[in-house]
């Protein structure tokens, strides 16, 4: 692996990020970038950020904390197809876990999957995440990782 970190969406990296692509049919999976740009832009608590290996912008998160509780997932996160497959995936999850857990102040981090996404799911299992049978408003199954 090279150098990953992560950057604010800005002027500078925009328009790259809105052209990440998925695999075919990953697409059925999550949010397009513009779609989660503008949920993002609806609601200041989501953080989106583009990823970097090096200085190529290899993927696409957003994060947020909501509420008293400091409910903290980690929402969205997606690899350009020329990188899937090359453990970037979970790097950027490995990352961003010890990164939201700081900025928040927070021990318990969630996200959510389409059931179907067996390549998430099977993933996000192998890092700690735990399903804690419950689903989120759109049925997607909620998953929970404690430091």
């Amino acid at each position: 692996m090279g150098n990953m970190y992560f950057k604010d969406i800005d002027n500078t990296n925009e328009y790259i990020v809105r052209k990440i692509n998925l695999r075919a049919g990953q697409e059925k999976y999550i949010e397009s970038v513009d779609e989660c740009l503008q949920e993002a832009d609806t609601y200041k608590e989501w953080h989106p950020v583009a990823i970097y290996n090096e200085e190529e912008i290899i993927g696409f998160a957003m994060y947020g904390s909501f509420g008293p509780n400091k409910d903290t997932w980690i929402d969205r996160i997606m690899i350009d197809e020329k990188y899937q497959g090359k453990g970037f995936g979970r790097e950027a999850i490995m990352k961003l876990l010890d990164i939201v857990s700081k900025e928040f102040g927070v021990k318990d981090i969630y996200l959510s999957i389409i059931e179907e996404n067996e390549v998430a799911f099977h993933l996000y299992k192998s890092i700690g995440f735990k399903y804690i049978n419950e689903r989120d408003p759109n049925g997607e199954l909620i998953f929970k990782y404690t430091n």
